[in-house]
């Protein structure tokens, strides 16, 4: 788990996710609430009326409002593997093809579509970087914290969540 950067501008990284995110998601759509057992809760902040939530809120003022209560994970992409060619292919702002090594595909490509990104955790400073079900209306599905490696997966991963970083 990793500390919030002092010089991050939470709101204004939101925003900036939020603006390029129509790519790969709605970007109404953006943010997902994560239960503490890493189970997934409702990715429309548009309809909630909790946490204080008013009409005139942002989008993103809406997502502060709920990270003050809830883990909130912010989608940076969606991943995809192609087997025969030990590939991943990430959505993103921008399209990435990986080639990943045999032990690589071995460790992540059992993960199939994925969407990536970071986990805020509620009321702190603290992130982590990982992936979600696609469809979060599934049973099993939940979100899955990345071990903090130097696998090109990974990597990728985190040179896009320092481009949107604000």
């Amino acid at each position: 788990m990793k500390n919030i950067k002092k010089y991050m501008n939470l709101k204004k990284t939101i925003e900036n996710i939020e603006k390029t995110a129509d790519s790969y998601i709605d970007p109404e759509l953006v943010s997902m609430i994560v239960y503490d057992n890493n189970s997934l809760g409702t990715n429309d902040f548009n309809s909630l009326t909790d946490y204080n939530i008013t009409k005139d809120d942002s989008y993103a003022d809406k997502v502060l409002k709920v990270l003050k209560h809830e883990n909130v994970f912010i989608y940076l992409g969606m991943i995809t593997f192609t087997p025969i060619a030990n590939e991943c292919d990430i959505y993103s702002t921008k399209d990435y093809k990986l080639k990943l090594t045999e032990e690589e595909f071995e460790k992540y490509g059992s993960l199939k579509d994925k969407f990536i990104g970071v986990l805020f955790k509620k009321n702190s400073e603290d992130y982590v970087i990982g992936c979600c079900d696609i469809c979060g209306c599934s049973i099993d599905a939940c979100f899955r914290e990345f071990e903090e490696t130097d696998d090109t997966l990974i990597r990728k991963i985190r040179e896009i969540f320092e481009e949107k970083i604000i």
